[in-house]
């Protein structure tokens, strides 16, 4: 039988190369419940996206699956009706095997100290109402049709229920396993690391809109598109031009903005506390590096052009950023830099 060790390993690693790094250079005691936290939600997120459940159907297997964070003991048989939803019917091979593993990672959740438990559950609940708000919105992925959000504000809220929960989830696990953070005012550092999910999940909302298009999801609401004369239709048509580049810049200002929030976020964290300022510091690099890739690319709105920062990159980044994490002046003169170029027209 596989080991509890191995789901933060291979089974992790699996299903998130990048989260894994950030997973292994967390201070020890924060790597169990941060890491169980991500791979509850992942495990949710692909009965949530997966087209072996039929449309209609993955609502009502999603609350099954949030109805067994909050009871004492989580229920075999439900899990086992979860399972065979998708048993076999998944393309990748490493969901599968982590949906196989659903009964061990709820026993290790309700085997948590009360007050990880509770923030766990917590979030995995609100990181699945996204979801939920997502199966309730858009239209079936072969329908041919495409709804967008309809105001900037139901946009920040989707952004808070997928991405920003999770810096101030993180910022609460941080305050609790690192005697360094004591003094931090928690209010405060959570408003910061919510911004930076919002930062990074704006990202990959602008990254992934092209692909999201052809499934029928716009997440760039109705009420932004029509200030620069654009249409679903014209962006789901690949329409390229002045008013597209706007658009793209628009919402490039606005992540950039919560980066630039977030820099006070990292350097918050105690130098002498790496391992931590690290596990930040490299999901905000990569983010911006992602974004300015966007912003030179030519053909945003193709489909086929896929704009990913490369492995090579990533490597340089982490010997770097390691080297340099240790001091406030080198970290924020790399952020700034980055962002001014992001900001650059």
């Amino acid at each position: 039988m596989a080991t509890t060790n191995e789901l933060f390993t291979h089974t992790l690693k699996g299903v998130s190369r990048s989260f894994y790094l950030t997973l292994r250079v967390l201070p020890t005691a924060m790597r169990q419940p941060i890491g169980l936290a991500y791979l509850l939600a992942r495990a949710a997120d692909t009965l949530s996206d997966t087209t072996a459940i039929p449309h209609e159907k993955r609502s009502k297997v999603l609350h099954l699956f949030r109805d067994q964070l909050v009871v004492p003991v989580a229920d075999v048989h439900v899990l086992s009706t979860i399972q065979a939803c998708v048993q076999g019917r998944l393309d990748n091979a490493h969901e599968q095997t982590l949906l196989q593993r659903l009964p061990e990672l709820f026993t290790l959740l309700h085997r948590q100290s009360g007050d990880d438990k509770e923030k766990i559950i917590t979030v995995v609940r609100t990181l699945t109402s996204g979801m939920v708000f997502d199966l309730d919105t858009f239209p079936l992925e072969e329908s041919g049709d495409v709804s967008a959000l309809t105001t900037s504000e139901e946009l920040d809220r989707y952004t808070y229920l997928v991405a920003g929960c999770v810096g101030e989830f993180w910022t609460q696990m941080s305050v609790s396993h690192v005697p360094a953070l004591k003094h931090w005012d928690k209010q405060s550092y959570a408003k910061l690391g919510i911004r930076l999910g919002k930062a990074l999940q704006l990202t990959n909302i602008l990254r992934d809109l092209a692909q999201d298009l052809r499934i029928g999801r716009c997440y760039l609401p109705i009420e932004s598109l029509s200030k620069f004369d654009l249409s679903v239709a014209m962006l789901k048509n690949a329409t390229q031009g002045e008013s597209v580049e706007q658009c793209l810049h628009h919402y490039i200002s606005i992540a950039a903005a919560h980066y630039m929030a977030a820099i006070d976020y990292v350097l918050g964290i105690p130098r002498h506390c790496i391992r931590l300022r690290l596990a930040a510091l490299w999901p905000m690099l990569i983010g911006i590096e992602s974004l300015l890739r966007l912003k030179q690319q030519a053909r945003w709105l193709d489909p086929n052009t896929v704009c990913k920062v490369d492995r090579s990159w990533v490597y340089r980044m982490l010997a770097t950023s390691t080297l340099q994490a240790p001091s406030n002046s080198l970290v924020r003169r790399r952020l700034k830099k980055m962002l001014g170029a992001l900001n650059n027209d």
